[in-house]
């Protein structure tokens, strides 16, 4: 064999030596230190740079994973929370129509309250609001309202004007509030209150003519004077009897010495009608019993 060959051959066999000695150190994690290629050795730490690189990467996302695990408790905890807490609703302001009413928290208030108000919402009852009444009226004018809420650019107004036995006439007002002047006939009004092309309300109202007002206005008795008459009275008896009861409380000293003498003078004079009544029944007895002795006397002596 040349002294060629044997050189290869040499080589050959540390090349194939040490990729059995890295293959064992990658599969049992063993550190081998010996003599090595330049070439070898940075290969060697190229692949150790690459494993430190996966290592912070793996810490990494470990402490990532550790931070959300908290925050993924508090919303689950927070979750518990709003499905423990007990929601009620209060009475709706209005019988008919549109109002609103109050949503309250029956569990899960703050501090020591056992109820909280949440919020205030909308709530609504039968549509037909029957007749009503005007918000103001005089003579020659009265003013008429819609039933609405807050905003009442929400809804929509419909105005029509009631005939008997013919088709209502539609007005052009779209407005919640409508005034009209009194006519020589008596007219009905109605008002149907729309959301979203939903009817949600309807009123109606009856306008007197001028003359019906006032024969409605003079037929009905004239109480204003009876009740200031009754509310004067009450108020000075009131303040009658407070006064008394302070003037008791203040003098309770001479007043018990006042009613103690006068419950004294009543006995004293029961005693003495007693004595009185005793006495002239003595009286009325002894004229019966006096003949009857003087019988005994007489007949002792007969004898």
């Amino acid at each position: 064999m040349s002294p060629g060959g044997a050189g290869c051959s040499a080589g050959l066999l540390m090349t194939v030596g040490w990729l059995l000695l890295a293959g064992l150190q990658s599969t049992y994690g063993i550190n081998i230190t010996a003599v090595q290629d330049p070439s070898l050795a940075n290969e060697g730490e190229g692949e150790g740079e690459d494993e430190g690189e996966n290592e912070v990467e793996e810490e990494a996302e470990n402490d990532s994973e550790a931070e959300n695990e908290p925050q993924a408790e508090a919303e689950e905890d927070v979750s518990n929370r709003t499905v423990v807490k007990e929601v009620e609703f209060g009475m709706c302001t209005v019988t008919c129509g549109v109002g609103i009413r109050e949503v309250i928290l029956t569990n899960g208030c703050p501090g020591s309250e056992s109820k909280c108000i949440v919020r205030v919402e909308e709530c609504r009852g039968p549509v037909d609001c029957g007749w009503g009444k005007p918000i103001s009226e005089s003579l020659e004018s009265v003013r008429l309202a819609c039933v609405h809420t807050s905003p009442v650019n929400r809804f929509k107004y419909i105005w029509r004007l009631l005939r008997p036995d013919q088709q209502a006439i539609i007005l052009a007002n779209d407005s919640a509030i409508l005034e009209v002047h009194r006519d020589t006939h008596p007219k009905a009004f109605e008002c149907e209150t729309l959301d979203n092309n939903e009817i949600v309300a309807s009123i109606k109202f009856t306008i007197y003519t001028t003359t019906e007002l006032q024969m409605k206005r003079s037929s009905r008795p004239d109480t204003d004077a009876v009740l200031v008459f009754v509310l004067t009275v009450g108020v000075i008896m009131c303040i009658f009897v407070i006064f008394l009861l302070m003037f008791i409380i203040i003098n309770w000293a001479a007043v018990k010495d006042f009613w103690g003498a006068k419950a004294s003078t009543t006995e004293m004079q029961s005693e003495l009608s007693s004595m009185r009544y005793k006495d002239s029944t003595c009286l009325d007895q002894s004229p019966t019993e006096i003949p009857g002795h003087e019988d005994d006397a007489l007949s002792e002596w007969n004898e």
